[in-house]
């Protein structure tokens, strides 16, 4: 965008507002923020979901045979391919760091098991860890009821282990607040050795809630991520536990 079009458009443009065709509100670099509080959803449970899953290219389909050597191929549909275990090379997991008014700092992920509370501090809290790219992904709801300690938080997405970069996924953010529309991030942009972003804040500014779109990719974790927002933590080396432990 030049400096003309941000000069004229002034601060006020940057807060979006809901298509009413779609229900949604996507969040880009030029329209990055929206207030939970103005659109009447800073009240019950917020879901934050993420979705991912493999590029076609990526799952070792063979390349298309040329239209001209076989013109009846066009209409010939594509084998659907099954999930199987040679698909499954890619764990995206949601995160978010969360300060509450009372200082108290902390993650839910799904890394350590640190999955949060929904009805107690820190009022955030994971629903699982989905290691393959599910329809449903990972969901992290936040209980706005008690958003008056809620300071700030930071949603993140990182690639567990040696895994591909996030240019070889399909990765979506969606908000559903409780009213009004949902809130959508795409992280499409391409940076091939990035291992971490950080997708969008929550703060609370005055007693309002603000959504801001983030997409800042970093090449290492989350003390990386910690140290751009400025949270303080104390990192250590995690594991998961095994598929079906808890």
């Amino acid at each position: 965008m030049s400096f003309w079009g941000g000069l004229w458009r002034g601060r006020a443009a940057d807060f979006e507002s809901g298509s009413a065709a779609s229900n949604s509100i996507e969040l880009t670099k030029r329209h990055p923020v929206v207030s939970l509080t103005k659109q009447g959803a800073a009240t019950g449970n917020l879901r934050i979901n993420l979705s991912w899953r493999m590029r076609t290219s990526d799952i070792g389909s063979p390349e298309r045979e040329s239209a001209l050597r076989h013109p009846f191929k066009l209409f010939k549909p594509d084998v659907v391919q099954a999930h199987t275990q040679s698909m499954v090379n890619v764990d995206l997991d949601l995160g978010c760091l969360y300060e509450l008014t009372d200082g108290e700092k902390g993650v839910v992920q799904p890394l350590g098991n640190y999955f949060g509370a929904l009805n107690a501090p820190p009022y955030v809290k994971l629903s699982g860890d989905d290691r393959f790219g599910s329809a449903s992904g990972e969901t992290i709801y936040v209980n706005l009821d008690h958003r008056e300690s809620i300071k700030r938080l930071l949603v993140f997405v990182y690639i567990y282990d040696q895994t591909p970069a996030f240019d070889r996924t399909h990765a979506h953010v969606t908000l559903y607040p409780s009213n009004g529309p949902r809130i959508e991030i795409s992280l499409d942009e391409r940076h091939p050795q990035a291992r971490s972003c950080a997708v969008v804040t929550i703060e609370n500014v005055k007693d309002e809630l603000i959504v801001r779109r983030e997409v800042k990719f970093v090449y290492g974790f989350q003390a990386e991520l910690d140290r751009l927002y400025g949270w303080g933590l104390q990192w250590g080396r995690g594991y998961k536990s095994k598929v079906g432990e808890r």
